[in-house]
């Protein structure tokens, strides 16, 4: 087998660009893609990706071995970096400060990608201006069984209400299983302005369509699609277009013209066809920095909410609690709630492991070992979560053994693998908090 080439120099726009171990295979179990192959997109369709992300502080969400491994996110610019690189430095919730990278072209785009940025990350605030956002996020994120169709449908009515509430809408493709519709405003209300506009429009569509979109946090009490209004938070950022996403066919976030919502399948949108997509109509977000809009009447519908009793929503949890926000606790878990009795599903876990393809694996064994089981389980009976490690994320798999006979039910067994990353760090909270 050759040898993988240790790098490769790109001209871009006049400038030198590394590409470092460019035939690293970053997306290999079906899509066959190195490093190379995602700068060589990216270039493609340059013109639309810098439009997401230029003069704008970026997030690196860096997938360092590939679309098949976790990723970890780094808010800080390296300290190794090109000369014409700029950086701005932003405050954050917690009181902390972090220097960003800007990125402002071409050179800028490959240069982050080659870092393993797979999907591209924007607060959305210019740099000159890091306290009054010029974009309105409005997610939506359907839950679990919700098919693409309600979501077109939800997706829809947000138009219906942009355009009563006198702002446009440019909507694309999550890149996974949502959409998102990016609205330009002028830059002149605070992050908790924009944030408090974005409940009262999360608000509104629900009672539009009280049966598809829900504006609910808590996850008990979703339903339909949600409309994520928290995207809208300060430290909040979400994939910008043209951003591929780290699944097996290399879905891109693509964006769209109104007319093609209701009939688009995001299946059709991968590394694969959207340079060619974008070589013959352009970008359909190409106008969206001439029609920035008022925030006014969506502040006069949180006015009119607040007028009725609807406070504040709830906040990540990461958040400072606010003065006007309603008890941050799940609604069964409140004290005035009436208690039901908690059904504790027969969960066990087969993997832990920092590599999701590991986890994957030892999943499989598990299913190997327990043929007569596997036909039991239902497609959201295998849970695969991410887990928040102290810096990075981690893969859990667990089983949900519902639809499994009692006397059937294997016993839980040492995860394979068994490397929770946080064991150590946890146990070690715990005994300290006992020699309290």
């Amino acid at each position: 087998m050759a040898k993988e080439a240790a790098s490769k120099v790109l001209s871009v726009e006049g400038r030198e660009v590394q590409i470092t171990h460019p035939d690293k295979l970053y997306f290999s179990s079906q899509a066959g893609i190195s490093k190379l192959d995602l700068v060589c997109y990216y270039l493609s369709v340059a013109p639309g990706a810098l439009a997401g992300i230029r003069d704008r502080p970026i997030v690196l969400k860096r997938f360092v071995n590939g679309a098949e491994a976790e990723a970890f996110y780094q808010k800080r610019a390296p300290t190794q970096r090109p000369r014409w690189l700029r950086t701005v430095t932003l405050s954050f919730p917690s009181g902390r400060t972090a220097e960003e990278i800007v990125v402002d072209d071409t050179p800028g785009l490959a240069w982050i990608v080659n870092l393993g940025c797979i999907e591209l990350h924007p607060h959305p605030v210019r740099s000159g201006n890091l306290e009054h956002p010029d974009e309105l996020r409005i997610d939506l994120d359907p839950v679990p069984g919700v098919t693409w169709a309600d979501v077109c449908r939800v997706a829809l009515e947000v138009q219906g209400l942009l355009e009563e509430v006198e702002l446009r809408g440019w909507p694309k493709t999550s890149g996974s299983r949502g959409m998102h519709v990016n609205v330009r405003i002028e830059p002149r209300w605070s992050f908790s302005e924009v944030r408090r506009a974005a409940v009262a429009f999360s608000r509104a569509v629900e009672r539009r369509a009280p049966s598809l979109a829900s504006s609910k946090w808590w996850k008990e009490e979703r339903h339909g699609v949600f409309l994520d209004y928290n995207q809208n938070a300060k430290d909040r950022t979400t994939c910008s277009a043209y951003s591929v996403r780290p699944l097996p066919d290399a879905r891109v976030s693509a964006p769209l013209h109104w007319d093609e919502v209701p009939d688009c399948d995001p299946a059709e949108f991968t590394i694969f066809t959207i340079p060619e997509r974008f070589a013959n109509i352009g970008d359909p977000h190409a106008g969206m920095d001439a029609e920035p809009g008022s925030l006014g009447k969506l502040l006069e519908l949180a006015d009119k909410d607040e007028a009725v009793g609807l406070g504040d929503a709830p906040w990540p949890p990461h958040f400072r609690k606010m003065e006007s926000e309603a008890p941050r606790v799940a609604p069964s878990r409140a004290k005035s709630a009436i208690k039901k009795p908690r059904v504790k599903m027969p969960l066990i876990v087969v993997a832990n492991s920092p590599d999701k393809s590991a986890a994957l694996a030892g999943l499989e064994r598990w299913k190997s070992k327990h043929v007569e089981i596997v036909g039991f389980l239902a497609t959201d009976d295998v849970l695969v979560d991410s887990m928040r490690g102290r810096s990075s994320t981690w893969t859990r798999i667990r089983l949900n053994l519902r639809h499994v006979p009692g006397a059937q039910r294997p016993a839980q067994e040492t995860p394979d693998p068994d490397d929770d990353p946080t064991r150590e760090w946890r146990q070690a909270r715990k005994k300290k908090s006992s020699q309290r």
